[in-house]
C-alpha cells in the first residue's frame, strides 16, 4: 500500500518524497520548497490538455472506424484522403525550414554509429550498455554466429586455434577495409610503430609500408616504437589495433595484435518506457534513482557471477597521444538519452488536487531533468555532456498537436529547473501513424530543440493495424515489412529529416534487430538501415553493438545522404495503403499457424512481464530460436489478433484453446528458471494468463491499441497478490 506526503495540494508517495529531497535535489541549485510548489503548477496547468489530447486521439480513432464501416464496399482512395484531411489525422503540409538545434553533442549531430535500447531500471544492463561505447572485435566474433563453426571451428569448450584463426583473419579482412595500406594487406604485417607522426608497417618481405590515408591515424598508446595501440578513425569512427607479444592471442600474431577494439554504441537510450515494469512509485524510484547515478557518473552494480561477487561502474575516457604528440581524450562511455513516457499513462507515485494520479509523461520530464542538471553541473566523475544539454526521447506522440505539447511541457520544465532554453533535447519517435503522415509538421513543431527522429516497425505496424481495425483483415504478421507502406515509412522518414535539415545536427535512427543470437544474419542484412541514410540503429546488445559498428566502416553515411537529399519525394500516398488481406481465405492450417505463433510470443513476454517484472528480455519463439521482445512486439502481436477475431478470422473459442495450448509450452521453456510461475497449473488463477487474455479480447478497445493498461494493471494485481517487493 502507498503511503503518502502532503505537499501543497498534491499527495506524494513517501518514497518519491524522500529520493527527491535527500538525492535529486541536493546539488541541483534548485530550492526545494521552490520545487514542489513548481512541480504542483506544471501539473495543475498542463494535466488537462493532456487529458484533451487523449480524448482528441479516441474521437478522431471513433470517426475513422464508422468512415471504414460505412465505405468499405466502395472504397475511394480520394474520398479517404479527403476525410482524413476534413477530421485533422492528415494535416496541411508545412512550409519547408531547417531546423536550428545548437548546443548538440558530437555524438548525436556528427557521428553516425550503433544505438542500444536498455530498462534503466536494471542498473547492471544500464552500465553495460554505457561501456558498449568500445567494444572488442575478436570476442564479438569468436563468441557469436557471425564466425562460422565449420571445419572445427567451433565455439563451446576452451579455446580453440582454429577458430580463433578465423577471428583475426576477419580482423585483418576488416583493418584492410577500413585502413588499407599502400599496396599491401595487414595480413602481411609483422610490426606497427609511429614515425615522424605516420604509421610504420614492417612487412613479412622485409619491406615498410603505410596508410593509404595517412590521416586515418588518430593517435597511439604507448611507446612509438612500441606502442600498445593503435588509434585510427573511419567514416568518422575510431578503432584500435591492440598489441601485446605476451597476450595469449597476441602471442600467436606475428605483428602481436591481441585485438581490436571497435569504437560501438555511440549512443543508448536508458528506457523508462517499453522495455521496464515501472506500474507505481516503488518502480519509479529505482528508475529514476539509476539514472541519477548515470548522470552523475557514479551509478555501480554488484552481483553474482559463478561464485565470485563482481562490481560494475562506469569505464574511464580512453587516453592517447596524437601523432604530433599531445594528449587526446576519447569518452569510454556512450552519450546517454532518456526515454521517457509518453503523453497516456498515469502513476500513482503523485495524486493531484484531486486524488487522482498524475500524467506520467509529465513526471517523467520533470524528474528525468531534475536528475541530468547533475551532470550539467558536473556533479561526479564523469559527464554525459560536453556542450551542456539534456537528451530526452519522446514516444507514442500522434501528430504535430502532441508534439507541440511536448515542446511546451519542455519549456515549462526548464523555467522550473532554471535551464536556459533548449536545454532539453528532444527525440520524435516517429512510430504511430498519424506522426508518419505529418512528421514534417511535428519536426516543425520542435525545430529548436530536435536531435532525433526515428522508425519503429513493430511500434508502427500495431498502430497501423489499430487505426484501420475496421477496414477488414490484417494481411498475415510475417508479410508486414514487405508492405507499401512500410517501405515508404521507412523512406519517408529519412527523407524528411534530411530536408528539414537533420544531416550535421540530429540523428535519424531506425529500428531494432531483434535477434541477439543470429549475429551472422545481422551483418547481412542491417547494412541495409546504413545504406537508407540513416546516422543510427537500434541494436538488442553491446556485442551486436560491436558487430554492427562493422556497417558504419563499411558505408559513408555522409555519402549517402548528400546522394539521398535530391530524391525526396512526397510518399504520404503509399504510406495511407493500409495492409488489409485481398482475400482472407486462408487455408485452417495457415490461421492456426498464425494464432500459434503469436499466442505463444505473447505469453512468453507477458509471463515476465506481469509476474517477475521483467519489461525486455530474450523470449524462446514456438521454434525456440531467442527474440528480444518488449511492449512494442507485444503490441503487434495483440492487435493482429484482436484483427482477425473482430472480423472472424478466429473464434474466441479458438483463441482461448490456442493460448492454454501454447502456455504450456512456455512452461516448459521457463522450467528451468526457479522463480517462474506456472500458468498452465491454473489458467484461472494465473495473472500472467489472464493478462494475455485481456490483450486479445480487450484488444480493439484498448487506446491506439496500447498494452500499457492492461499490464500495468495486472501487474499491479501480481504485486499486490504474491507481495512482489523489487
Amino acid at each position: 500500500m502507498t503511503k503518502y506526503i502532503k505537499s501543497g495540494n498534491l499527495q506524494v508517495a513517501t518514497e518519491l518524497f524522500e529520493f527527491i529531497n535527500s538525492e535529486a535535489l541536493p546539488g541541483s541549485e534548485v530550492d526545494r520548497d521552490q520545487f514542489w510548489s513548481g512541480l504542483e503548477n506544471l501539473v495543475n496547468e498542463l494535466t488537462p490538455k493532456n487529458k484533451e489530447l487523449l480524448a482528441h486521439r479516441e474521437e478522431i480513432q471513433n470517426q475513422i472506424n464508422a468512415w471504414y464501416r460505412k465505405n468499405n464496399n466502395d472504397f475511394d482512395f480520394e474520398e479517404y484522403k479527403s476525410f482524413l484531411k476534413e477530421i485533422g489525422y492528415l494535416e496541411p503540409e508545412v512550409e519547408d525550414f531547417k531546423i536550428t538545434t545548437e548546443g548538440v553533442d558530437a555524438e548525436v549531430a556528427i557521428q553516425a554509429g550503433p544505438q542500444l535500447v536498455v530498462p534503466v531500471n536494471n542498473a547492471r544492463y544500464a552500465i553495460n550498455a554505457a561501456n558498449a561505447r568500445w567494444g572488442s572485435l575478436y570476442d564479438a566474433l569468436y563468441g557469436t554466429d557471425a564466425i562460422s563453426e565449420e571445419d572445427g571451428a567451433h565455439r563451446e569448450g576452451g579455446y580453440n586455434p582454429v577458430r580463433g584463426a578465423k577471428v583475426i583473419e576477419f580482423g585483418r579482412e576488416f583493418l584492410d577495409q577500413a585502413a588499407p595500406l599502400r599496396e599491401a594487406s595487414h595480413k602481411d604485417a609483422v610490426k606497427y610503430t609511429i614515425e615522424s607522426g605516420k604509421l610504420n608497417v614492417a612487412l613479412r618481405n622485409g619491406e615498410t609500408t603505410g596508410l593509404e590515408d595517412e590521416s586515418k591515424l588518430t593517435g597511439y598508446q604507448g611507446q612509438p616504437q612500441n606502442p600498445s595501440a593503435v588509434l585510427l578513425k573511419n567514416n568518422g569512427l575510431h578503432f584500435e589495433i591492440q598489441f601485446n607479444f605476451s597476450h595469449p592471442i597476441g602471442k600467436t600474431d606475428e605483428a602481436g595484435v591481441k585485438d581490436i577494439l571497435l569504437e560501438a554504441a555511440v549512443t543508448t537510450i536508458m528506457d523508462c518506457e517499453d522495455s521496464v515494469t515501472a506500474v507505481d512509485a516503488e518502480d519509479k524510484v529505482l528508475v529514476y534513482r539509476n539514472w541519477l547515478g548515470l548522470m552523475k557518473g557514479d551509478l555501480s552494480a554488484t552481483f553474482i557471477k559463478g561464485n565470485k561477487s563482481m562490481t560494475r561502474t562506469l569505464n574511464p575516457n580512453r587516453v592517447y597521444l596524437t601523432p604530433t604528440g599531445e594528449e587526446l581524450s576519447l569518452s569510454g562511455r556512450s552519450l546517454l538519452f532518456v526515454r521517457n513516457v509518453g503523453h497516456l499513462m498515469t502513476n500513482n507515485a503523485i495524486l493531484d488536487q484531486n486524488g487522482e494520479e498524475i500524467q506520467e509523461g509529465i513526471l517523467d520530464a520533470i524528474i528525468t531533468s531534475l536528475l541530468g542538471k547533475h551532470t550539467l553541473l558536473g556533479n561526479g566523475p564523469y559527464q554525459n555532456t560536453s556542450e551542456g544539454s539534456i537528451y530526452i526521447v519522446k514516444p507514442k506522440m500522434h501528430g504535430s498537436e502532441e508534439v507541440a505539447f511536448a515542446n511546451h511541457l519542455f519549456d515549462q520544465v526548464e523555467e522550473l529547473l532554471g535551464l536556459k532554453r533548449n536545454t532539453l533535447k528532444i527525440g520524435v519517435m516517429d512510430e504511430e501513424r498519424r506522426t508518419s503522415l505529418n512528421l514534417k509538421a511535428c519536426i516543425s513543431e520542435v525545430k529548436e530543440r530536435v536531435v532525433f527522429i526515428n522508425t519503429g516497425f513493430l511500434d508502427r505496424t500495431g498502430d497501423e493495424i489499430h487505426t484501420s481495425m475496421e477496414a477488414g483483415a490484417m494481411i498475415r504478421k510475417s508479410e508486414m515489412k514487405s508492405s507499401t507502406w512500410l517501405q515508404a515509412y521507412e523512406k519517408s522518414n529519412v527523407n524528411t529529416g534530411l530536408v528539414s535539415g537533420f544531416q550535421g545536427r540530429a540523428q535519424i535512427g531506425k529500428g531494432m534487430w531483434a535477434m541477439p543470437d543470429l549475429m551472422d544474419e545481422m551483418l547481412k542484412q542491417k547494412i541495409g538501415h546504413v545504406k537508407t541514410g540513416a546516422t543510427t540503429a537500434w541494436v538488442p546488445s553491446p556485442t551486436a553493438a560491436t558487430l554492427h559498428a562493422l556497417h558504419y566502416h563499411q558505408v559513408d553515411v555522409t555519402k549517402v545522404q548528400n546522394e539521398k537529399i535530391s530524391e525526396s519525394r512526397d510518399l504520404r500516398d503509399d504510406i495511407l495503403q493500409f495492409p488489409v488481406a485481398k482475400h482472407s481465405n486462408w487455408s485452417p492450417e495457415e490461421i492456426q499457424e498464425e494464432i500459434d505463433n503469436n499466442a505463444q510470443t505473447m505469453l512468453g513476454y507477458v509471463v515476465r512481464w506481469v509476474d517477475q517484472g521483467v519489461g525486455c528480455s530474450k523470449v524462446p519463439d514456438i521454434n525456440d530460436v531467442g527474440l528480444m521482445e518488449d511492449r512494442a512486439t507485444l503490441r503487434i502481436s495483440s492487435q493482429h489478433m484482436a484483427n482477425w477475431l473482430h472480423h472472424g478470422i478466429i473464434t474466441k473459442e479458438q483463441v482461448l484453446e490456442t493460448l492454454q495450448r501454447m502456455a504450456k509450452v512456455v512452461d516448459e521453456q521457463n522450467a528451468g528458471d526457479a522463480a517462474y510461475r506456472s500458468m498452465s497449473a491454473n489458467f484461472d488463477d494465473s495473472v500472467a494468463f489472464q493478462a494475455a487474455c485481456d490483450l486479445i479480447f480487450e484488444g480493439y478497445n484498448q487506446p491506439s491499441g496500447y498494452t500499457e493498461p492492461i499490464l500495468h494493471r495486472r501487474r499491479i494485481e501480481a504485486k499486490a497478490k504474491f507481495a512482489i517487493k523489487q
